[in-house]
């Protein structure tokens, strides 16, 4: 007998100081006892389980717990209309890597972040050998080698935050939100869960990580590609393209001069790849300019954000360090928050010389004294040029004039929040100190970023003090710029993920333009992968 998932939404339980495995008990007898009466089908609270579970803290004098449970019934049930009870089929996902292909097959995949690993995985799963392509260290040595910019600044340009095994999400929160609706979605949390991540992440709204979790999670993703008969070469980056009259990639050549054949070429680059970008364009590859946002990392205390957000309820087990989105629209321009850490820390996050590049990271504990956020602002193609040089200059010169404004010497500019809304920097941050994981120097953002970007940022962060009390507090810090949020350009594809003119290169990923987080980019390296299964 096929069975499906009973589903009861929208559960209300209010939040208090209990253990949460209680108030999810709570919420699992309230479910069992509506599929009871409403199925007329034997199910104990033992049967179900958290399908779903988010906050609701828009009144912090009543804060909520918000869930779907669900419960595995009878298909037979889900012929007939039942109130407030949903049916959902059960995900099955063994006839995805069903092949035929001959197990000979050796498909290049060209990063290892999240799109490559689960490209790789993937691929690996339906019986073939990839081979993945990764410029960076395996992540132990990566971990040396960012402590080594992070306490002595000395920068590795091939392996860093932006650069190696687990690509840039392996140094940040390890957020698993996203806005995309697609099965795969469920697949990817599985797999993270079976690898080692919390099993949390496959039902909160806001899941995470942590970056403490990600590195051993990444690598025993690696261990089972290699299992599978995949292989992994780290230092090892692609440096051209070679495809034949008709479209076809025959090789790559990799930085060690060795020339590798490959019958079928992914490109999950990453969106700080930028030598490689103008390679593939050397090569015949189409790139596009696209619009991306700029913007600066901001820091509150976390009890300050917890308190403003939470009120009362403030240390309940059940909420956590208290998150929050914020975004404005002024005529097109956008200012929003992005990649909040709570209790997290500002990284330094350059992957060239002579530039300072900022990003937020949390352990999964979140227990650091401050919380911060990206406050960035939309930037338009027409804002640069129209062009891939002028989109990757734009970014590159931001970052190298914050080098230089700072001192020249490493240092990354900070401005306490009363500075910058009065254009001056002359005070030290005092009650928000910086976490920066490198030298600081205070400086005027006014001297990095253009006039609509600073301009942007003081009515946008002024402007969400209605949404969080003591957001645009004087004591604030921002650490500054924070360039990388996405990929400045698009690799155009077709229906069949191929991109224009070539018949097996495969652009995927946030690097490529299709992408913004790991959850995302891991679905869209998968998809390009099942394309290639499907079609050859």
């Amino acid at each position: 007998m096929n069975n499906v998932l009973a589903l009861v939404r929208n559960i209300k339980i209010k939040c208090t100081f209990d253990d949460p495995a209680v108030l999810d008990s709570i919420a699992k007898k309230k479910a069992v006892k509506l599929l009871k009466s409403g199925l007329r089908h034997s199910i104990s609270e033992n049967d179900a389980f958290v399908y779903k579970k988010s906050i609701d803290a828009r009144d912090r004098d009543n804060i909520l717990l918000v869930y779907t449970i669900a419960a595995c019934v009878p298909e037979k049930l889900s012929s007939y209309s039942f109130k407030g009870i949903d049916f959902v089929p059960m995900q099955n996902y063994d006839d995805l890597f069903n092949t035929c292909r001959s197990a000979q097959s050796k498909p290049v995949v060209v990063g290892f972040g999240p799109s490559g690993m689960f490209c790789a995985l993937t691929l690996a799963k339906a019986g073939l050998r990839p081979v993945v392509l990764e410029r960076g260290s395996d992540v132990d040595e990566r971990a040396r080698c960012v402590d080594d910019y992070w306490v002595n600044g000395r920068l590795d340009t091939e392996t860093n935050v932006q650069f190696g095994e687990g690509g840039a999400g392996t140094f940040s929160d390890g957020k698993l939100l996203t806005r995309i609706s697609d099965k795969l979605c469920s697949f990817v949390l599985n797999e993270l869960v079976r690898h080692g991540a919390p099993s949390e992440i496959t039902y909160l709204a806001k899941p995470h990580i942590g970056t403490d979790n990600l590195r051993a999670v990444v690598k025993s993703i690696r261990n089972e590609i290699i299992s599978l008969g995949g292989e992994v070469r780290f230092n090892t980056r692609m440096d051209s393209v070679i495809a034949d009259v008709c479209g076809n990639v025959k090789s790559v050549v990799l930085n060690n001069g060795e020339q590798m054949e490959c019958d079928s070429l992914f490109l999950c680059i990453g969106h700080s790849a930028r030598d490689t970008v103008k390679q593939l364009m050397n090569c015949g590859v189409s790139v596009e300019p696209k619009a991306f946002s700029i913007g600066v990392r901001i820091e509150h205390l976390r009890e300050d954000i917890n308190n403003s957000l939470y009120g009362s309820f403030v240390g309940a087990p059940c909420l956590g360090e208290a998150q929050y989105t914020l975004s404005r629209k002024y005529g097109s321009r956008a200012v929003y928050s992005f990649c909040m850490c709570p209790g997290g820390v500002v990284v330094a996050s350059a992957s060239d010389k002579g530039q300072i590049v900022t990003n937020g990271m949390s352990y999964f504990a979140r227990d650091g004294v401050n919380s911060n956020s990206a406050i960035a602002v939309s930037v338009d193609t027409s804002d640069y040029g129209n062009t891939v040089d002028g989109a990757i200059a734009f970014q590159a010169e931001i970052e190298k004039k914050a080098y230089l404004v700072a001192g020249g010497d490493g240092a990354a500019p900070v401005q306490v929040l009363s500075d910058f809304f009065s254009s001056k920097a002359v005070n030290e941050p005092n009650r928000v100190l910086p976490t920066y994981t490198g030298r600081t120097k205070v400086c005027d953002a006014e001297d990095v970023f253009p006039s609509f970007i600073t301009e942007s940022l003081k009515v946008g962060i002024a402007d969400f003090e209605n949404d969080i009390s003591g957001f645009s507090c004087g004591s604030a810090v921002l650490t500054f710029p924070e360039t990388r949020t996405s990929s400045p350009v698009k690799i155009p594809r077709n229906s069949s993920y191929t991109a224009h003119g070539f018949n097996n290169l495969y652009p995927c990923g946030e690097g490529a333009g299709y992408a913004g987080g790991i959850t995302s980019a891991a679905v869209d390296g998968m998809r390009a992968a099942l394309s290639y299964l499907k079609n050859n």
